[in-house]
């Protein structure tokens, strides 16, 4: 079979392992990782204690499958785009491990499996929240909104926050305002998570025609965008305290990390403005890190009903 190697095509034979290994590839595990991080916590706070550990196996395998298909769909669609980008130019449909109706039988293999294990294994509710997720990434995001507006991302992202809908359904077979704020922080996280990321491969996404907001308007824009949707991220997930009736774990971590979170995005767009030089991965992994530590507080504070307010 015909692989890209370096721009070149040169002819070898793929191995099983090298199939195996593309087929992880495109699921998109790094966005897996993250996607999971925030649901057992959720499910944790739902409870109000730790839930039924097979509950808990059942609902990651389901959301892993979920945001796996997701992302193999999104690899289908973007594989033109993705053979433009050097960020992406090692994926599977570009590289050609994989043919495209390979990953198209894979994408709508694991999306049906992941909605009926979640139907069967947790509830109607969570298996619903799930194809949406689906839909949402799939659907709204690549292919209407990705390549024609800068605003994709913000909506598109909305897939992204589906996780801790469906981690609290799972548990509670219904929705709630703490549900709703969590969703509301992962909402308003994304567009400061991804918009330095997209500062950093701006000419990447420019030869693809992917207008992004860093593509199509300059970085003191971008800054801004970054430091007012930080602050409104902070604001939602202060106001979990009360609705939540979370405890000094959860307080102390959302007041200090959501600081530290507010400098790192305040000295990006400080240092756009006096035109220095700007180090937009430094927000986007201090993102990951404000996310990780909000959700392991959140997973904590059950734990610790003496420390609560």
């Amino acid at each position: 079979m015909d692989v890209v190697v370096d721009g070149l095509v040169e002819h070898r034979r793929i191995s099983p392992l090298d199939k195996v290994k593309a087929y992880f590839a495109l699921t998109k595990p790094r966005v897996i990782e993250l996607l999971l991080v925030t649901t057992v916590p959720v499910m944790i706070l739902a409870q109000g204690g730790i839930p039924n550990l097979w509950l808990v196996f059942a609902t990651l395998i389901g959301g892993a499958l979920s945001a796996g298909s997701a992302g193999a769909f999104n690899c289908y669609f973007d594989r033109d785009i993705d053979r433009l980008m050097h960020r992406t130019s090692q994926r599977p449909l570009v590289t050609g491990v994989l043919s495209d109706r390979e990953a198209l039988v894979f994408a709508w293999t694991i999306g049906v499996i992941s909605i009926a294990w979640l139907a069967v294994f947790t509830n109607l509710l969570a298996a619903s929240l799930s194809l949406v997720a689906i839909l949402i990434y799939v659907l709204l995001y690549t292919l209407v909104l990705k390549r024609r507006t800068p605003q994709n991302i913000v909506w598109g992202g909305t897939a992204g926050c589906m996780p801790v809908l469906i981690g609290w359904a799972a548990v509670t077979n219904s929705l709630s305002w703490e549900a709703l704020i969590l969703f509301g922080i992962i909402f308003l996280w994304t567009p400061p998570h991804y918009w330095p990321l997209s500062m950093k491969y701006r000419a990447d996404y420019k030869t693809a025609g992917v207008p992004m907001l860093a593509v199509v308007r300059g970085r003191v824009v971008v800054g801004l965008q970054i430091v007012l949707y930080a602050w409104a991220m902070v604001a939602c997930s202060l106001l979990l305290i009360p609705v939540g009736h979370m405890g000094l774990i959860y307080s102390a971590t959302a007041v200090i990390a959501g600081a530290w979170f507010l400098y790192e995005s305040h000295r990006l767009y400080s240092r756009s403005i006096r035109d220095l030089e700007i180090k937009p991965m430094r927000v986007f992994h201090g993102s990951i890190t404000y996310l990780t530590l909000i959700f392991l507080a959140v997973a904590i504070d059950p734990l610790l009903p003496f420390l609560q307010v």
